[in-house]
C-alpha cells in the first residue's frame, strides 16, 4: 500500500458525508432501536465487503465497462433507492448502489503500489473502508437510539420518517437520471 494515511483520511470524509446509508441507519434505528440501526450498519459493511471482494478480483471494474450491465444495475439501484422510500435493508441498498460499483474500483487502486499483486492490498484496504463504515453507523445508531425517546414522538417521527424517505427517493431518482 502506498498511503494508508491518505487512504484513511479520505474514507472518513467519504463515511461520515451523510447519504442513503446514513438515512436507512437513523431510520431503522427510529422504527426497530438500536438493534436495528446496528443491523442495517452490518448490512451495509457485508455490501461495501462484497464490492470490495468485487473490485479485488476484478469483477466491479468489467461490471463499470459493460454498459448494459452498469444501466441494468444503475436501474436496479434507482428502483430499489425509491422503494426504500417505504422500506430498508443496509445490504441490498449497498449492493444496487451503482455508485459502490464506481467507488470502489476508481478509488481502492490509486492506494496500492503499481508493481505489487494487487489482490490481498485491494481486499484490505476494501475491508478496512467497511470496519470504518461499520463503526460510524453503529455509533449513529447508538446515538439516535439514545435520542430515541424524543425522535419516536408520534409527530417528530412522521417527519423524520418523512424526510429520510423523501432523501431516499431523491437519491433513487438522481441514480436514474445521473450519467456515470
Amino acid at each position: 500500500m502506498t498511503d494508508l494515511a491518505g487512504f484513511a483520511f479520505l474514507a472518513i470524509v467519504v463515511i461520515v458525508t451523510p447519504g442513503p446509508d446514513t438515512a436507512l441507519t437513523i431510520r431503522n434505528t427510529l422504527i426497530g432501536g438500536r438493534p436495528a440501526g446496528i443491523a442495517t450498519a452490518v448490512g451495509v459493511a457485508l455490501g461495501q465487503a462484497t464490492w470490495s471482494l468485487a473490485t479485488s478480483i476484478g469483477v466491479a471494474a468489467l461490471l463499470v465497462a459493460a454498459e448494459p450491465a452498469f444501466a441494468a444495475l444503475k436501474l436496479a439501484g434507482a428502483a430499489y433507492l425509491i422503494y426504500l422510500g417505504g422500506q430498508s435493508q443496509g445490504i441490498l441498498s449497498n449492493l444496487t448502489n451503482p455508485k459502490m460499483a464506481v467507488f470502489f474500483p476508481s478509488l481502492l487502486p490509486q492506494f496500492v503500489a503499481a508493481d505489487a499483486p494487487p489482490f490481498l492490498p485491494l481486499l484490505a484496504l476494501g475491508i478496512l473502508f467497511c470496519v470504518m463504515t461499520l463503526t460510524w453507523l453503529t455509533g449513529y445508531a447508538f446515538a439516535v437510539a439514545r435520542a430515541g425517546d424524543v425522535l419516536r414522538r408520534s409527530a417528530i417521527r412522521r417527519a423524520l420518517e418523512a424526510i429520510t424517505g423523501v432523501v431516499l427517493v431523491a437519491f433513487g431518482i438522481r441514480v436514474a437520471v445521473v450519467p456515470r
